[in-house]
């Protein structure tokens, strides 16, 4: 008895090169009703950074007004401003941040 084997056809997709996303840098802005460990929270929670940077973002927003969060694909750094707008406006906290491009 002879054994039959299959063999899966297999389909070759090459990639066409996409265009990507132009790069957006998140700038964080001071406020004077904000807390400071509220805003190291919503850094190291939404934005993903390391405590001890987000404590050095903060400081750098409380004493030159604005601070470098990161930097982001533009749909990317829209989704988590808006994020932390809303999270912002639940503790009635006027936290703001901004985009600009790379």
């Amino acid at each position: 008895m002879t054994k039959l084997q299959i063999t899966p056809e297999i389909e070759i997709i090459e990639e066409t090169e996409t265009e990507l996303e132009p790069l957006y840098r998140v700038i964080i802005h001071n406020d004077d009703v904000t807390p400071m460990d509220f805003v190291v929270h919503i850094l190291t929670s939404i934005f993903y950074l390391g405590t001890d940077r987000a404590a050095d973002i903060m400081l750098t927003a409380h004493i030159k007004g604005i601070a470098y969060v990161k930097t982001l694909p533009k749909t990317e750094a829209e989704r988590l401003i808006n994020k932390a707008h809303f999270a912002a406006g639940l503790e009635g906290y006027p936290l703001h941040f901004s985009l600009e491009p790379e």
